[in-house]
């Protein structure tokens, strides 16, 4: 069994920190999307996190995504990937996510359109991922892949470009992870003047637990937090 008053206590801190960093950078903590990360823990962890009020749950995997999600069937859940989708568990994929962060290629983006034509009427809503960083072992676009691009996605009609997703570098001070934070919202900014205008890109999520304070001080609309949450509640 685990500690669900030192979990609960967790997410309160990390709710605080939100308002404090939103609050630094004149923004409004409402503007601001808690995603917790369960890629870390198991199905009995998870149970006390939804307990303490969390909703909104990121995986990385779509296979866990799955078992989570049936687990939790007749739970109220927000789920979303964050991780690498391959094209051939789009379709299982898909009916459980609220918000697909890694639209990290344009063949995955039209297999996701492609199978939303087969299935819903409603568009499904991703985040572009961008390699801000340029580590070689990180999936995603190139900055300068993506202006070309607009017309091709706008004409998608099954999926919707929310707006973009990055990974800061793995190596580097929070002076280089805050680089590569603005690099994405000013990305964002450079996007929105030159591609048509169904493409809002409202959305920055960028963030983790190491650095999500200087996401959201440079834009990051969703933060994607894991093992902050965890602390003192698994080994």
């Amino acid at each position: 069994m685990t500690d669900g008053s030192r979990l609960a206590d967790n997410l309160e801190h990390i709710r605080a920190r939100i308002v404090e960093a939103a609050r630094r950078s004149g923004r409004m903590a409402a503007d601001v999307r808690l995603v917790a990360v369960t890629k870390y823990v198991d199905v009995d962890v998870t149970r006390e996190l939804i307990a303490a009020g969390c909703r909104a749950l990121g995986e990385s995997r779509p296979q866990e995504l799955w078992r989570k999600a049936q687990a939790f069937v007749n739970e109220s859940l927000e789920w979303h990937l964050i991780g690498h989708l391959q094209r051939n568990k789009v379709a299982r994929t898909l009916p459980l996510i609220r918000l697909l962060h890694a639209g990290d290629s344009l063949r995955l983006i039209e297999a996701v359109n492609e199978e939303a034509a087969r299935t819903t009427n409603e568009p499904v809503p991703l985040l572009l991922e961008v390699n801000v960083s340029g580590d070689p072992s990180k999936h995603g676009f190139q900055p300068d892949e993506l202006e070309p691009l607009g017309e091709r996605l706008a004409a998608l009609a099954r999926v919707r470009i929310d707006g973009l997703m990055c990974m800061a570098a793995r190596e580097g001070d929070l002076d280089r992870t805050r680089r590569d934070f603005e690099r994405l919202r000013q990305l964002r900014d450079q996007l929105r003047a030159v591609w048509p205008g169904q493409l809002a890109l409202d959305e920055l999520s960028m963030g983790m637990s190491g650095d999500f304070e200087v996401a959201i001080e440079e834009g990051a609309t969703i933060v994607r937090v894991g093992s902050s949450l965890f602390e003192g509640v698994v080994p």
